[in-house]
């Protein structure tokens, strides 16, 4: 039985049809939507203006503030509640830590520009490969 899912959410279509297969497949779970600002760093060009913020955790509030506004109208249509949770640093690495917690991860299949899936990445194959717990990837 699965009480507690995680779902990481970076803005994209693909993190909200994961949301919303969440809420749909497991209607009486406990669900979080987890959002991952990347660390200040030059290769990261939206954390590049938290190494400027005198509180960076503040600002990772912030900026995560916008894709849980979204992931509150999602739940809102289906009447559920949602919890939420910043986690500073790298997507994948974050995204593990976070699931240990959890019985089970519904994540996109993909996210972000095709320039930011070649630079980095696909978050989704390295948290599936990763993740201590069972991996649902939404397409």
């Amino acid at each position: 039985m699965v009480d507690d899912v995680l779902v990481p959410m970076d803005g994209s279509e693909m993190s909200e049809r994961a949301l919303e297969y969440a809420l749909e497949v497991f209607p009486d779970a406990d669900v979080t939507v987890l959002h991952v600002v990347g660390e200040p760093s030059s290769m990261w060009a939206g954390a590049t203006g938290l190494a400027l913020a005198d509180d960076i955790e503040e600002s990772a509030d912030e900026l995560a503030e916008e894709v849980f506004e979204r992931a509150r109208e999602i739940a809102a249509d289906g009447d559920a509640d949602l919890d939420t949770t910043v986690e500073l640093g790298h997507p994948v690495r974050a995204i593990v830590r976070t699931a240990d917690d959890y019985d089970t991860v519904v994540i996109g299949s993909h996210g972000g520009s095709i320039a930011d899936r070649i630079f980095v990445g696909n978050v989704a194959e390295k948290v599936f490969r990763r993740s201590p717990v069972p991996v649902v990837v939404v397409r």
